[in-house]
């Protein structure tokens, strides 16, 4: 074989690699990377000393379009960059929430956060565990619900948080009906083990947000509804919580002016919701 005949297979090989290599990068997580919220500034929570450990389960914030309420579109900029409706509570309750995870069970729980796009290629997938907030709001693309879709039909779990009244169901709903336009959102019952996995948690409350401790509730979401989306198998794929927001008794889980009954309740859902992602 000639010089030039060698050097040009081994060019093409070299190339090969690198196209492989790349291709293989592309689908690898995301590093971590910190956003503003609409409640803390960037920055304004410290990052714990061991927020670069590798660990088995991360919590997944997925980031979105806003939707209809024009109180946050005018502030809202681009949502890839925050802050933005996906942003409430955040990164305080998903880095206490986490903690929780860490003391209460024995996985092997990362420190921080990882903020999920469904239009960043195939990135949702390396997160078999999605939570979203104020879904009553939002508005996420047909191209979005399709790629949800997907993942939920290849074994993801999708916690469904913080909305409240029937205008914020009825968004909800029709969103999750181009997600699945032959699926319903029914009431989760009671022996579903999806309340059993961890914790026994027949007794059940509405947990009330932060600033709406004075009423008990928002809106006209007077009672606390637990609904989900089951695949063929009976699975469930999206766990709704609608009239409670278990975000902010994760967020103000330390604060000695919000009940710690709801606090309790919440990270017990949220323990049980995500044992029963990583074992059904």
């Amino acid at each position: 074989m000639n010089f030039r005949k060698s050097a040009s297979i081994l060019a093409a090989s070299a190339l090969l690699c690198l196209g492989s290599a790349y291709a293989i990068d592309r689908n690898l997580p995301r590093p971590f990377k910190e956003y503003p919220g609409v409640e803390y500034r960037q920055g304004s929570i410290p990052l714990p000393p061991d927020y670069l450990e590798r660990t088995e389960w991360t919590f997944a914030r997925l980031m979105y379009p806003g939707g209809w309420l024009d109180g946050y579109a005018g502030r809202e900029g681009d949502w890839r960059e925050g802050p933005s409706l996906w942003t409430q509570d955040f990164p305080r309750a998903d880095r206490h929430f986490s903690l929780a995870v860490r003391r209460l069970t024995r996985i092997s729980v990362h420190s921080v956060e990882q903020a999920v796009n469904l239009d960043d290629g195939d990135q949702i997938y390396n997160w078999p565990w999605l939570y979203a907030v104020q879904v009553g709001e939002w508005g996420i693309t047909d191209e979005q619900a399709a790629k949800l879709r997907d993942y939920l039909l290849r074994g993801g779990f999708f916690m469904a948080d913080d909305f409240h009244g029937t205008q914020e169901w009825g968004v909800f709903q029709e969103t999750m009906q181009r997600v699945f336009p032959d699926r319903q959102l029914i009431d989760i019952p009671d022996t579903d083990p999806i309340f059993h996995t961890v914790y026994d948690l027949d007794d059940r409350y509405q947990i009330v947000g932060y600033e709406h401790l004075d009423t008990g509730h928002k809106k006209d979401g007077f009672i606390a509804r637990w609904r989900g989306i089951y695949d063929d198998k009976g699975r469930i794929m999206v766990a709704a919580s609608f009239n409670s927001d278990i975000g902010d008794s994760w967020e103000w889980a330390d604060s000695p002016e919000y009940p710690e009954k709801y606090s309790a309740l919440g990270i017990r859902i949220g323990v049980n919701y995500i044992v029963y992602a990583m074992t059904h």
